[in-house]
C-alpha cells in the first residue's frame, strides 16, 4: 500500500512536470514596451483626451518623452477624427431593439520634425456588439462604458503598433539628414 502512495505521488510530480515544461515550450512571453524609432513625440490631443493619456502613459513606459510643443518633437501625431457611435443591430419581434453595435472610429497621420509624412492618415475603427434588455438599463449602460474603455485600450495598441512600424521610415529620413551633413 505504501508503494501505491508513492506511485501516485510520483505520477503526481511527472504530470505537474510535464504541464510546466509544455507551458514554457509554448513561446508565450508578455508584451514588453513598445520599441519606438523616435526619442520625443508630440501629440495632438486635447489636454482631457482619455486616450490621449493612455497613449501618453504608453509611449512614456517605452522610453520616449511626450513633449508639449510640436517644434520640439522627433514625430508629431496629429488626430484627424475621434468618434464614437451607437448602431441599432437588431430588433425584437416588438420592434424594440436587442443588441446594439459600438463603434469607436480614430484616424491619424504622423509626421517628423521636417513636416514629412512618416504615416498617412491612417484609420483605426472598433466595433463591439452588446445585447440590450430595458429591464437592466443600468446594468447595461454600465456594460457600454466597460466595452468603450476596451475599445480605447485596443486603440492605443493598434497605434502604438504603427508607431513602432514606422521605424523604418524615421530611420532613413535620419539617416539621409546626416549623409547631407
Amino acid at each position: 500500500m505504501h508503494a501505491q502512495v508513492q506511485i501516485k505521488r510520483f505520477s503526481q510530480w511527472l504530470l505537474l512536470l510535464a504541464a510546466a515544461v509544455m507551458l514554457t515550450a509554448c513561446g508565450f512571453h508578455l508584451r514588453g514596451a513598445a520599441d519606438l524609432p523616435f526619442k520625443t513625440i508630440y501629440l495632438g490631443f486635447t489636454p482631457n483626451s482619455v486616450v490621449g493619456v493612455e497613449l501618453k502613459r504608453n509611449i512614456e513606459a517605452s522610453g520616449a518623452r511626450v513633449v508639449s510643443e510640436p517644434k520640439e518633437a522627433e514625430a508629431n501625431l496629429k488626430v484627424l477624427t475621434d468618434t464614437r457611435d451607437r448602431q441599432v443591430l437588431t430588433l425584437n419581434t416588438d420592434g424594440r431593439v436587442r443588441e446594439y453595435a459600438l463603434f469607436q472610429r480614430f484616424t491619424f497621420s504622423v509626421t517628423d520634425a521636417k513636416g514629412v509624412l512618416v504615416i498617412p492618415p491612417t484609420a483605426i475603427t472598433l466595433r463591439r456588439v452588446i445585447t440590450y434588455d430595458e429591464n437592466q438599463e443600468l446594468a447595461k449602460q454600465a456594460e457600454e462604458a466597460l466595452l468603450y474603455r476596451d475599445m480605447q485600450s485596443d486603440l492605443v495598441q493598434q497605434i502604438l503598433r504603427r508607431l513602432s512600424a514606422s521605424k523604418t521610415a524615421i530611420r532613413n529620413e535620419k539617416a539621409a539628414a546626416g549623409a547631407d551633413s
